[in-house]
């Protein structure tokens, strides 16, 4: 596998290193917003690359080696030497579809010498949970899936997909890698610290938490955040998520942000499904946990990566805008984190969502996170 970084500016435009010696079958980009409207640097990429697949999303923050960068677009352009892609790609009907939605991606991806799939999905109009289970039904628990949830920074408005396409909402894309030399490794690690009670959700509805301990959950917020940071949400509560434990499946723990709250109700809505039943727990940072999480992510992407690759290496971060807001300008502290344990002969690209795909590494099944740091690493071993 050879890889081509190349990134926009207003300044410059298109910036790239040295030429693929042969057309990519892949490119992959990431942009804020503003920068995706209009699909005008999807009209650009495909004049450089006419016979690629380019698949990329909006972002809460692009991430490109060591630097986060919110003006700028980037990409890399894959050139594989014995691996074939497959770019699938489904019009989200409502939430309620979502299962729906990714049993109808997998069945296009699906196929003997299937090796992995990376996933990005509106972060809004979709029920994150649900679309992996569908993709699970029909692939199976043991193919390795990742990806994420597009972003819209902390404004929670409209979240873009482009998938050989102009970038627009309501969309996922399925990206199938295929082949015996394909080489595919993640790592998930989240490193919030947990405070306060255990408590029963006693009633919820999807994502909707309508009661904890019987009582609303903005009042719990209310409670620990007090009055001010309260009233700010859903802002302020990306710096407090859930933990979600089910004590039927004890190697199950992941980590819910909230999205929404309906005050007169009491309720918060939260990224993805919480059962009725499960057990919440407040979580809260710690700048040096934060870190340390995404360095564990690192390491574990970095160990599972068989040996025996030829060509570069490529590594897709997909981390929470939640943990991009709570540590502020020591975001760059878990970039670095992940860089330390990766080593320098690896590209380091990804983006900041509302939601990262992967299977945590106590259960090995594929979950929607929040609050995580993911790594994805793929490459080529001879043929």
């Amino acid at each position: 596998m050879h890889i081509q970084y190349l990134h926009w500016n207003a300044a410059h435009g298109w910036c790239g290193a040295n030429a693929l010696r042969e057309p990519a079958q892949l490119v992959l980009y990431f942009g804020s917003r503003e920068g995706l409207t209009g699909g005008e640097r999807y009209r650009e990429l495909r004049g450089l690359y006419p016979d690629s697949h380019i698949v990329g999303c909006s972002t809460g923050g692009q991430i490109h080696g060591d630097d986060i960068a919110d003006e700028e677009i980037v990409a890399v352009a894959l050139r594989f030497a014995h691996t074939k892609v497959r770019l699938v790609q489904e019009t989200i009907e409502s939430r309620d579809a979502s299962r729906l939605c990714g049993v109808r991606l997998a069945r296009q991806v699906a196929a003997p010498d299937l090796a992995g799939v990376f996933v990005l999905s509106d972060g809004l109009n979709m029920n994150g949970n649900a679309l992996i289970a569908g993709i699970t039904e029909v692939l199976g628990p043991d193919l390795l899936v990742t990806g994420g949830l597009a972003g819209d920074g902390t404004r929670l408005e409209q979240t873009l997909v482009g998938a050989d396409g102009e970038p627009s909402s309501n969309r996922v894309a399925a990206i199938g890698f295929y082949g015996t030399s394909f080489r595919i490794a993640h790592g998930c690690a989240a490193g919030w610290d947990v405070f306060g009670p255990r408590r029963k959700v006693t009633k919820s509805d999807g994502p909707v938490v309508v009661e904890l301990d019987g009582e609303p959950p903005l009042d719990l917020y209310t409670r620990y955040l007090g009055e001010e940071e309260a009233a700010a949400m859903p802002g302020s509560g990306l710096a407090f998520p859930l933990r979600i434990h089910d004590e039927a499946e004890p190697d199950r723990q992941i980590v819910r942000s909230v999205f929404a709250v309906d005050r007169s109700a009491g309720t918060l809505t939260f990224a993805a499904d919480i059962p009725e039943g499960c057990t919440a727990q407040l979580m809260r940072a710690n700048f040096d946990s934060l870190a340390a999480g995404a360095g564990e992510a690192g390491r574990q992407a970095r160990d599972a990566l068989a040996d025996g690759i030829v060509g570069d290496k490529l590594a897709i971060l997909v981390s929470c805008t939640g943990r991009r807001k709570v540590m502020g300008q020591r975001t760059q502290d878990e970039l670095d984190a992940v860089a330390a344990e990766l080593g320098d002969d690896v590209v380091r690209i990804g983006f900041y969502s509302y939601g990262e795909i992967a299977p945590p590494a106590a259960s090995g099944r594929c979950e929607l996170h929040n609050q995580t740091m993911t790594v994805t690493m793929i490459a080529e071993a001879a043929a």
